[in-house]
């Protein structure tokens, strides 16, 4: 993992833990937008590790957000692990934590684990289209995030990101402007 993405989820971790731990009304809030940010810096590494953890604040926040008295010490415990992890170099234990903290949420109580699954494939394809807004083809987002081209591509259609989308140059006006610059 290169150090500059180690860093970058080594403060997003330890924000998420200060989140977690202060315990307010504003967790999901601040959550959801701390995943935000998060998908900007994995646009710009394009790396999984950055992904996850955007997909997993994502989802934290959609669950505390929909059941505020939720307990999630067990989370913050995890959470601690793999900000642990991270500052020892240990990579593969810091990627088998996040794999467990995505299994913890999963098995929080037996009737949210179905919105919980669901709740991690939607924000998965979420941040696929903030990925997309960034640059990055849906191709390349929805193999990043492990979702199908589909899923990811169904719900940019029902967004208004294609509308926003930079006017399009035609072949002709680009010629003509690299003529120009030898001229």
């Amino acid at each position: 993992m290169e150090s500059a993405v180690r860093n970058d989820a080594l403060q997003i971790i330890s924000r998420v833990i200060e989140i977690l731990e202060t315990k307010g009304e504003k967790d999901a809030t601040e959550l959801n937008e701390l995943s935000n940010n998060t998908i900007h810096n994995a646009s710009v590494f394009q790396d999984g590790c950055s992904v996850s953890i955007a997909v997993l604040i994502y989802a934290l926040s959609k669950i505390i957000q929909r059941n505020p008295e939720f307990d999630y010490n067990g989370v913050l415990n995890l959470l601690k692990e793999a900000r642990d992890n991270l500052e020892n170099d240990k990579e593969d234990d810091f990627h088998a934590t996040i794999k467990k903290l995505f299994s913890e949420i999963s098995r929080l109580d037996s009737k949210i684990r179905i919105y919980v699954q669901k709740v991690i494939n939607q924000a998965q394809i979420k941040k696929g289209s903030k990925l997309c807004e960034h640059g990055l083809s849906c191709a390349k987002a929805s193999h990043i995030l492990g979702i199908s081209q589909w899923e990811l591509m169904n719900y940019i259609g029902k967004t208004n990101l294609a509308e926003n989308a930079p006017q399009i140059i035609g072949a002709r006006a680009r010629l003509k402007f690299a003529r120009s610059l030898f001229a």
